[in-house]
């Protein structure tokens, strides 16, 4: 656009081989600094790789073009040198070209598997970003509802490639058309997380110690401010407690923001959450902009420290995930690998807790298609180094093991689907502790003018077996048609233990994960 500015484009006929790397050459010109009293021009080359679908779109002279590079170059003026910053706003716009000129590509296949339909995945990633990239694929899939049954990922490089075998809820295979579809009302993989729009909704976070009637006295207070609450989740593990709730103005249906009132509202919860036994600081807060409500979760458990376990609690061995964590000091990895029962989601908890803890996932050998699940990951922290201590080492299985006992359910599943009204949680939940039943978990929605709510309960003590005499009164009171027992489609027993080591490199070598391994994708320490 200015005199002081040359573009030039050329093309590049090389046919050898070419890296799926972008390389960046240095300025051309004879002198090493800016700052050189002779008027000449720099010049500068970029060399990146053309998208093969892009490639076929471009013509010259009418010609059809299917080469592999383009090498751009331009030339500056020394008049204009003192007002450009090569090194951070060139590298910004670089970075812009290459995501625009590498977009993620997700492909489904309905051909290669007679289970599962296979997502690929193909993302270009640096070291600034791809911290948290796993976990965003991962994400994506879990909301879109897909059950994952095997996964092979690998970001070694500049390149994350990621292979899942995924079916629907019912273990069938997905419309080829509809998957797509629904991948593709997202621009970008990046940007997916079906959260709860700060526009709609007030969003209050709390944590707690647990305690039986702890639920029924929150939905209380919130019934007693004249809050109605549109949704929300409660997690209980290890003696405390994690909700994520969202609340609208009983009178407006609007979100809540004036402070004096959003200060009571917290006020009155923290008193309600610490009671006079918690030992630890309770917690209430407003969370700003969305937030997707399964990831916040782990994050405030972790941040309550629900991993700790105090030595005078032992616990069954039938109950515990089997979890190892090996150096791979050939390769420069640690090595995780976990065994437990399969559940909905189960990927994404460790996923999200491994990177939570600042940990990013290089490879990794995913299979769920029976009771039990086998996943193994090999990882680094986030500044390249492996776990290089043994408090670190048992810090990361605890914290997996109790990522994953967060979700188990434990109780009986109470589903309860009636008209919403105002006050509908206070008082169910108001019944089911005045009949000695407690709530671990807890799934609150509203879909139109319908809530859809489900509970898993437990005695007042915490073991799941509860009295079919019991249920059956809180089903007559709240309602037979309304309030129903679910019956798991997952089991939550346990797997047999097996001590020892293990690996799933070891234990499973079919022919699409040797071909992988061959490939270099699954590195296995021995």
């Amino acid at each position: 656009p200015t005199n002081s500015l040359s573009l030039s484009l050329s093309l590049s006929l090389s046919s050898s081989s070419l890296s799926h790397r972008i390389q960046r050459l240095k300025p051309t010109t004879e002198q090493s600094h800016f700052t050189t009293p002779k008027k000449k021009k720099k010049t500068f080359n970029l060399y990146f790789l053309l998208n093969p679908t892009l490639c076929k779109k471009i013509s010259v002279c009418s010609i059809p073009i299917s080469l592999h590079v383009i090498s751009l170059s331009f030339s500056l003026s020394p008049q204009k040198m003192d007002v450009w910053s090569p090194s951070v706003a060139m590298d910004d716009e670089f970075e812009k070209l290459l995501i625009r000129m590498n977009p993620p590509r997700v492909t489904v296949d309905n051909a290669s598997s007679r289970k599962a339909t296979l997502i690929k995945v193909y993302l270009q990633v640096d070291s600034a970003n791809k911290h948290g990239s796993l976990l965003e694929v991962v994400q994506v899939l879990t909301d879109l509802d897909l059950i994952t049954r095997r996964a092979y990922i690998s970001s070694d490089g500049e390149w994350f490639m990621d292979v899942f075998h995924v079916t629907d809820q019912n273990g069938n295979k997905l419309s080829e058309d509809d998957v797509a579809d629904r991948i593709q009302q997202v621009k970008s993989i990046r940007s997916v997380g079906l959260v709860q729009s700060a526009d709609e909704n007030t969003t209050i976070e709390l944590t707690g110690r647990d305690r039986p009637g702890l639920l029924s006295e929150v939905f209380a207070v919130l019934a007693d401010l004249k809050c109605n609450v549109a949704a929300a989740e409660v997690w209980t593990h290890n003696s405390r407690m994690a909700s994520v709730v969202y609340i609208t103005d009983e009178a407006t249906g609007a979100p809540i923001d004036d402070p004096d009132r959003l200060g009571k509202i917290k006020q009155l919860l923290l008193y309600v959450l610490k009671g006079d036994r918690d030992r630890r600081s309770a917690n209430t807060a407003v969370s700003v902009g969305s937030t997707h409500k399964d990831r916040r979760l782990h994050q405030m458990m972790y941040a309550d420290r629900d991993y700790d376990v105090e030595e005078d609690v032992e616990e069954e061995n039938g109950n515990r995930p089997l979890v190892t964590v090996e150096n791979c000091l050939e390769k420069g990895y640690t090595v995780v690998n976990l065994r437990c029962g399969d559940r909905p989601k189960l990927l994404f908890d460790t996923v999200c807790t491994l990177t939570d803890m600042q940990y990013v996932v290089y490879h990794a050998t995913i299979i769920a298609e029976g009771p039990e699940a086998y996943q193994e990951y090999y990882i680094r922290h986030i500044d390249g180094s492996p776990i290089s201590s043994e408090a670190e080492r048992q810090r990361v299985i605890n914290c997996l093991e109790a990522a994953i006992k967060r979700r188990t359910s434990e109780g009986i599943r109470l589903e309860l689907c009636c008209e919403d009204r105002v006050g509908l949680l206070s008082d169910v939940t108001r019944i089911f502790r005045e009949n000695g039943l407690a709530v671990s978990r807890a799934e609150v929605t509203t879909r139109g003018d319908q809530a859809v709510n489900a509970f898993y309960v437990t005695d007042a003590s915490g073991h799941p077996s509860v009295k079919t005499e019991t249920i059956e009164a809180v089903r007559k009171e709240i309602g037979l048609a309304v309030l129903r027992v679910k019956e798991e489609a997952y089991s939550s027993s346990p797997p047999a233990q097996e001590h020892g080591k293990f690996s799933l490199g070891n234990l499973f070598r079919t022919r699409s994960e040797k071909f992988l391994y061959n490939l270099g994708l699954i590195k296995s320490c021995t």
